[in-house]
């Protein structure tokens, strides 16, 4: 049963900000949000799943092979590891929006000048700055989501943000399947693949001028009279009266807290989740992106051709989007940590199949079926990771967890490969069937559950981590 946290009153008589956003019903406002937020993921899975899939193009345009290949396709995300780290601190010193909109000009502006790459170095480098802009994109996604919308709606409305999100695996499936054959303009067509990312991602920096900042930043801030009249403002579009300013003489301007510091993560009472999130990003990307990165090579390594592989690829991509929309009814209603360890246990099933599939039909249901329960996993995953840490220093603990996804990932083409290349793609599923299975022994012995709890955490040492959770 979803838990309700009751209701607190600060010192000064008023209700805290973060009790108010989670008692209000949805407005208007959330659904804006969560299109905003889905649109610019969007882009950040686009460009995630770029490298792999024109890989085998750019193997043609460049002749890359070997350790030059690995590089190339490793570049972005040794730059999200970077990018995640940095923007993620920089969200709780500046703000959720702020970091929002530094992420995707920095994304789209090094993305154009890859399109323009005159050679396999310059690419790889670019691929690297952009991964450093978008690198912060899911964790600031997922701790704003998270801040922004009612704890018994929290899982549902960022399973549909990342339901938008995932759109963008099959669309660069697709494109890279329609434009890599071409020339437009006298561009390649991998190169206005590029071009579409960095357009795109800069109309969604002008949309999301429109986010308001997350209210409870503000508050944990001491900004609480601009947190007041965000939230004051969604209460009176749900129709409901905002509860009276405090009387008597003005309250003065509570002082900003000082922000704890990564040591914090290595404390009581935030030591035990920082185990387990730190072990459960490595391994979960070694799963999720061992498929995204690697399947037009394992295609190419069952005999199938460059166009034929690209359209195996894009076919499969489209679980991801279906997916992540079928965990919108499920996401508030399955404890998230049983939801996590069942999709992944599923995954390791239907990845041996992929691996081990000779027909196309085989290749092509084995690899939608991994895709479809990747964003189950995936989608869960991000729900968990926003809901571990107060607000204080939440994307800056969630971008340093999320940044070892990102160093993952970029391993995945130097320690996978040369298992492809030498075991072939049945042992390849059977590595990343094993990250699974120790990805769901520590989630289960290490994880608590969150389903319908507050985010809203204490700081100090000396507090609970919350009352009423159940461990």
């Amino acid at each position: 049963m979803t838990q309700v946290s009751p209701v607190r009153t600060a010192p000064d008589g008023t209700t805290p900000i973060g009790e108010r956003l989670d008692r209000l019903p949805v407005v208007g406002a959330h659904r804006t949000i969560t299109l905003l937020i889905g649109v610019g993921l969007f882009f950040d899975y686009f460009d995630s799943n770029l490298s792999g899939t024109v890989s085998k193009v750019l193997q043609v345009e460049f002749g890359i092979a070997g350790t030059m290949l690995m590089l190339f396709l490793a570049s972005g995300f040794i730059g999200q590891f970077f990018g995640s780290i940095l923007l993620g601190r920089m969200s709780d010193v500046v703000g959720r929006r702020n970091a929002f909109m530094i992420n995707l000009a920095t994304y789209s502006f090094f993305t154009l000048l890859g399109a323009f790459a005159p050679s396999a170095a310059w690419l790889i480098v670019t691929r690297f700055l952009a991964g450093v802009g978008i690198g912060a994109e899911q964790t600031l996604a997922d701790c704003y989501l998270a801040e922004v919308v009612p704890a018994r709606r929290r899982g549902r409305f960022i399973a549909w943000a990342y339901t938008i999100a995932f759109c963008g695996v099959p669309a660069v499936g697709f494109a890279a399947l329609w434009l890599a054959p071409q020339e437009i303009l006298g561009l390649a067509g991998w190169r206005w693949v590029f071009i579409l990312g960095a357009v795109g991602t800069a109309l969604v920096w002008v949309l999301r001028r429109r986010l308001v900042e997350s209210p409870r930043w503000l508050e944990a801030r001491g900004r609480t009279a601009e947190a007041d009249a965000i939230v004051r403002q969604m209460e009176l579009s749900a129709g409901i009266t905002p509860p009276a300013a405090p009387t008597g003489a003005a309250a003065p301007a509570r002082p900003s807290p000082r922000r704890p510091g990564y040591a914090a993560l290595f404390r009581p009472p935030y030591l035990r989740r920082t185990v387990m999130l730190w072990i459960f990003c490595f391994l979960s990307v070694t799963a999720y992106y061992g498929f995204g990165t690697l399947a037009p090579q394992v295609l190419a390594a069952k005999g199938f051709d460059i166009v034929q592989g690209l359209g195996f690829t894009a076919l499969s991509f489209l679980g991801y989007p279906i997916g992540s929309l079928l965990s919108v009814p499920i996401m508030d209603r399955i404890e998230r940590r049983t939801l996590i360890c069942l999709s992944a246990t599923l995954m390791a099933v239907s990845g041996l199949g992929f691996g081990l599939s000779t027909t196309v039909w085989m290749v092509v249901l084995s690899g939608f079926t991994y895709t479809l329960l990747s964003n189950v996993f995936s989608t869960a995953s991000h729900v968990y990771l926003a809901e571990q840490y107060p607000t204080a220093f939440r994307t800056t603990a969630a971008g340093a967890a999320y940044s070892l996804s990102r160093l993952s990932a970029a391993l995945l083409p130097f320690l996978l490969l040369p298992v492809l290349q030498i075991a072939g793609a049945g042992w390849l599923f059977a590595i990343i069937a094993a990250c699974m299975a120790v990805l769901v022994a520590t989630v289960l012995t290490l994880g608590e559950r969150t389903t319908g709890t507050s985010v809203d955490l204490p700081t100090s040492d000396d507090e609970p981590v919350l009352a009423g959770r159940p461990g």
